[in-house]
């Protein structure tokens, strides 16, 4: 927003509401003449400048003066206020829409595009952007010069008096006008000839530019799932431009254009993955992955909207029937709604002639892996495939989507992320925050106090609340100038801090190399949106899955931790704890089905258990061997079972130790459940590379669960997903030429007021009857 109140060319000063010296900033401003820029501002505005807005200005001689506050300022030429906002849509009050002049500034998606394409042939081919810039400027220059030839030709003609033949220094002028003239005309010529060369140079790279303007809006639709998730432009031309300069060169342009598209989309959805929950994850690589192949035309419009919307808006009395009983009617209504496709344009009709066969298949534990019936198994590609299962089978939808992103988008599109602290801190500088979103269980303090402690920076760290800023103050002023980290925890708590806070990281002139603002929070809708723009975020959620969850805790486990004890127990002992660990945590996703309870299980869990088998084993006799009870009731009991509060979750909890913490842990070939044996090796290699090969997903029976477990969990996982996706497009239609809500509506009622008969004159039906 720009809201503008006078014209000046002079210096301009920027402040905030929120600044120590806004009045002092807007007092000289308008005493001195110079244009005042307001940025970052709410949906309110502070009542100190209402009489600026309103031009309440009063007249003393030649000069004019406004009341600021309880000051009465000179208003002098070339005074200008601008104010600037960070909200996507502020709701203003009418009377600030009266006082102001507001105009938009958001960036559009073919906008940026042009943006992007200009930043690309920069970095990639600055000799050809240099000749386009010389070419403009020679085409400019001739054509100035006609201009000028032009207009001394008819001051010529105007002014000659007598006979124009006879004027020789008219004759002259026309001469050189017409010399001129051609030889301008064929400079042209060459200039429209040498702008065609370039501008087909220039496309060969709009693919990039395409791209990056798909990737930047859509991570920009992800703050409309979590207010939480913001970014800012700089932020993504950031990577934009380490995309450019950091990807495989190649003097082929299609190879070249290959290796930036790729190190770019992975670049962004590792950056943007890292703030993101868990549940969120899946979401947006699914969001990526359709945005892509929407982009190269492989989905169609109606494909997509068939995907996220099935057949939840038709009627099953106003659609053909189903042919069969044992058909869902939810399932029968999806599958009317993608025969509208050309694809499955004959689907009802074969299954109707095909009952047995899509009854089998469609009974199977997995019809994603089995083959389709009536030859879609071969016709179909995966992305039609996965339009084909979410209709009938809902819990088996994230399944094959996972199949269809890494066909997408590769491979490895299709592992988690495991959050990496001490690569996030590489990345940050002084000047950058970073910030944790807050989740049950995912407090991070621990890993930046061992990071810390590993780069021997000093840490220093206060908790937020009321009358602790004055503290935060102090550390982060003595950091700045003395170098340390300072972490703020549950910095929600203290929302006003925040400004100021982002102020000094701002304005404060000498900070120290070393000086790094840690904070945490949960989410908050009124959190500071610049102040989340200029961070780098991220959340410390355990990751889904036993693979990624193991992966994440051997991250933090050295070669030197397994060989601490020479006790041969220690490698697989430690294993079974993680193993442990990870059961407790994945049992939470499948609601009152795993624990009654919602247990509160973090990585502290983990490090007082951890901790306690190595004293365990220090202590222990030889002869005696390890005491299982001892170690059952510890991590049954106290370790894990201190937080739980239900008798039956108890019951279960020491069940799992009971069942796994004895002597057959130890023997060669022990299964926690089929499949998942635990590795005896006293290499952390081998112990990572067994981590690696383990399966992707889980069965509910790794958990102690039954199969028809997940079915529920995997439903309302897909539900949650495929509403989300629904709910953070455009309000008035999608891309590909999709109908508005108006259009809709306004086609409807046409269709409506056609079938209705012709109006009747009641007194005319009256008479004749």
């Amino acid at each position: 927003m720009w809201i503008k109140n006078k014209e000046s060319n002079n210096e301009l000063q920027i402040t905030s509401l929120n600044h120590k010296y806004f009045r002092t900033h807007l007092e000289d401003s308008l005493s001195l003449g110079r244009p005042l820029l307001i940025e970052d501002v709410g949906e309110e505005l502070d009542p100190v400048i209402d009489n600026v807005l309103e031009k309440n200005f009063i007249k003393s001689g030649s000069i004019e003066k406004v009341v600021v506050g309880d000051k009465e300022c000179d208003v002098m030429p070339g005074f200008m206020l601008y104010i600037t906002t960070k909200l996507p849509n502020p709701a203003y009050s009418p009377e600030i829409s009266a006082k102001t002049s507001i105009i938009d500034f958001t960036v559009t998606i073919l906008g940026l595009e042009e943006q992007l394409l200009g930043r690309v042939i920069l970095m990639e081919k600055s000799d050809l952007e240099a000749e386009r810039v010389a070419l403009f400027e020679s085409v400019m220059k001739n054509q100035r010069s006609m201009k000028e030839l032009e207009s001394n030709l008819l001051c010529r003609l105007t002014s000659t008096q007598g006979s124009l033949v006879d004027d020789e220094a008219l004759i002259h002028v026309l001469q050189e006008t017409k010399l001129t003239a051609e030889e301008v005309n064929q400079k042209l010529k060459v200039s429209a000839h040498t702008e065609r060369k370039i501008n087909v140079a220039r496309e060969e790279f709009r693919a990039v530019a395409s791209r990056g303007s798909i990737l930047y809006f859509l991570i920009v639709e992800m703050s409309n799932v979590n207010v939480m998730y913001q970014n800012s432009l700089k932020q993504f031309l950031n990577i934009f431009d380490n995309s450019i300069t950091k990807s495989t060169k190649s003097s082929v342009t299609d190879e070249r254009i290959a290796n930036i598209l790729s190190y770019l989309t992975y670049e962004v959805w590792a950056f943007t993955l890292r703030s993101l929950y868990e549940r969120h994850k899946i979401l947006f690589t699914l969001m990526l992955a359709m945005k892509i192949d929407c982009h190269k035309g492989l989905i169609s419009h109606d494909e997509f909207s068939a995907f996220i919307k099935g057949g939840a808006s038709l009627d099953l009395n106003a659609v053909e029937p189903k042919p069969f009983r044992w058909i869902l009617d939810i399932t029968w209504l999806n599958l009317v709604e993608i025969s509208k496709l050309s694809t499955f344009s004959d689907v009802l009709t074969k299954i109707e002639q095909n009952e047995k066969d899509w009854r089998v298949w469609y009974e199977k534990e997995r019809p994603e892996e089995e083959v389709i019936p009536c030859g879609y198994n071969s016709s179909l590609d995966v992305f039609r495939k996965l339009l084909l299962i979410r209709s009938w089978s809902p819990d088996r939808t994230l399944s094959q989507a996972r199949k269809y992103i890494m066909e997408s988008l590769g491979s490895d599109y299709g592992e988690t992320i495991i959050l990496d602290l001490d690569a996030t801190w590489a990345e940050s500088e002084p000047r950058t925050p970073l910030i944790c979103i807050l989740s049950i269980g995912s407090d991070p303090s621990p890993q930046v106090t061992a990071l810390a402690k590993q780069k021997e920076i000093p840490l220093k760290s206060v908790s937020m609340g009321q009358g602790q800023e004055m503290h935060a103050r102090r550390l982060i002023a003595d950091s700045m100038s003395g170098g340390g980290w300072v972490l703020l925890q549950n910095i929600h708590l203290s929302l006003p801090f925040c400004n100021e806070a982002m102020d000094a990281l701002v304005e404060t002139e000498n900070v120290h190399d070393t000086f790094r603002l840690w904070m945490t929070t949960e989410v908050h809708a009124q959190f500071p949106i610049a102040l989340l723009q200029m961070a780098i975020k991220f959340t410390n959620e355990p990751p889904q899955g036993i693979r990624a969850s193991l992966k994440r805790t051997y991250q933090n486990i050295t070669q030197d931790t397994l060989d601490y004890s020479s006790q041969p127990q220690w490698p697989p002992l430690l294993y079974a704890v993680a193993f442990l660990h990870t059961v407790v945590q994945e049992r939470r996703k499948f609601g009152p089905l795993g624990w009654n309870v919602s247990y509160e299980f973090n990585q502290a869990d983990f490090a007082a258990s951890f901790q306690f088998i190595q004293n365990h084993l220090d202590d222990m006799d030889p002869k005696k061997g390890i005491s299982w009870q001892t170690v059952c009731y510890m991590l049954g009991e106290v370790q894990y079972g201190g937080r739980v509060t239900d008798d039956f979750d108890k019951r279960l909890l020491t069940t799992f130790t009971h069942v796994w913490f004895c002597d057959v842990l130890l023997r060669p070939g022990f299964e926690f459940y089929k499949n998942y044996k635990v590795p005896m090796s006293k290499n952390l290699q081998d112990y990572i590379d067994y981590i690696n090969g383990l399966p992707s997903t889980d069965t509910p029976e790794v958990f102690g669960l039954h199969t028809n477990a997940d079915i529920t969990y995997q439903i309302n996982t897909a539900k949650g997903i495929l509403d989300t996706i629904l709910n953070v497009q455009p309000k008035e239609g999608g891309g590909g030429g999709g109908e508005t809500r108006e259009s809709v509506v306004y086609r409807l009622a046409d269709d409506m007021l056609e079938k209705l008969p012709k109006e009747y004159n009641s007194f005319e039906v009256c008479r004749k009857s």
